[in-house]
């Protein structure tokens, strides 16, 4: 993989706004960070969004049943040399053909795919560390997304078993982890305390997420010819990770708090904490595809919003009020 390099950036102290054509990209493409984005602070909120919008980009390669194997692999090729050697000429390249024959029939995807250029501009404006760290990390992702590829048969993805499930949530999720809490960590100095625990426990907020879709969204997967739950791995065990993995998650937003990261930060990590716990014990109960209702999501998010200025996050995300 190519060490990013950096377009020419206006000085650190000029301000950065989230544009919004990403604004709606984020709309059009998320569910879950669509409603916790906007809890951070400028220029980390941009610096997320743009991270999110590029992570989707590889995301929706990845999961494109439109194109084989072979076209995957060299799309998701592309575009790790293009987070390597930023190129606005090339992502106009890569987007003039994905709009030509779109790689997706999701209209908000097929977007975004369309829009890269102005996310490589908007990425233009960072801080060149956080760049740094933006870029590096999607290639990361990418290229190991490329490596599940590279080994899916005709049929689609199937992984192995629960070492083989980890090590893909960790590829999609848990460098998204990393990633984050380098960039907290870069926006915020006062948590350099701190930065040896979050580290530590970074992957896993990124893969307890990850999990927890995957046992959501598993029947709808498997329509698709990806099956990211192993043969002959028992449901609850991996029910009984996804559980392990919020517990580890919660602790890293308890952290946060405890050192100072602020409301923006905290509420950013807490809410899919969150609906995470609240999603997975609707799954235990009801199977794949049952989700958090609107009645509930708004319950989450009142409490939230109560707990943020008072501190008591912790106190929240520990509470057993939160179970279904």
């Amino acid at each position: 993989m190519h060490e990013p390099s950096a377009p020419c950036r206006p000085p650190r102290e000029t301000a950065i706004s989230t544009p919004p054509l990403l604004d709606r990209l984020l709309q059009q493409t998320s569910r879950t960070f669509a409603l916790t984005i906007p809890f951070l602070d400028e220029p980390t909120r941009c610096e997320v969004t743009v991270a999110y919008l590029l992570f989707r980009v590889a995301d929706t390669i990845e999961d494109a049943t439109g194109l084989s194997r072979a076209e995957k692999l060299a799309e998701l090729e592309r575009f790790e040399r293009l987070l390597g050697r930023p190129d606005l000429a090339e992502a106009s390249r890569l987007a003039e053909r994905w709009r030509a024959d779109p790689p997706t029939a999701h209209a908000g995807y097929a977007e975004l795919m369309r829009e890269l250029p102005a996310i490589f501009e908007t990425a233009a404006g960072l801080d060149p560390a956080a760049w740094r760290l933006i870029a590096a990390n999607t290639a990361r992702t990418t290229h190991r997304m490329a490596a599940f590829v590279a080994r899916a048969g005709d049929a689609g993805m199937s992984l192995r078993d629960l070492d083989d499930l980890r090590a893909y949530c960790y590829a999609v999720a848990g460098i998204v982890g990393e990633m984050l809490t380098e960039l907290f960590l870069h926006a915020r100095p006062s948590l350099a305390a701190a930065a040896a625990d979050l580290r530590r426990d970074a992957p896993a907020f990124g893969e307890a997420l990850q999990l927890v879709n995957i046992l959501k969204d598993s029947a709808d997967d498997a329509g698709e010819g990806r099956h990211f739950l192993p043969a002959g791995v028992a449901r609850e065990s991996v029910v009984a990770l996804a559980r392990r993995d919020l517990d580890t998650a919660t602790r890293y937003c308890i952290r946060l708090e405890a050192d100072g990261a602020g409301a923006g930060i905290v509420g950013f990590t807490a809410l899919p904490v969150l609906l995470a716990h609240a999603t997975l014990d609707q799954v235990a109960l009801a199977g794949p595809g049952a989700k958090v209702t609107r009645a509930e999501l708004g319950r989450i998010m009142a409490e939230l919003g109560e707990a943020l200025p008072a501190g008591r996050v912790g106190a929240l995300l520990a509470s057993p009020s939160q179970a279904v």
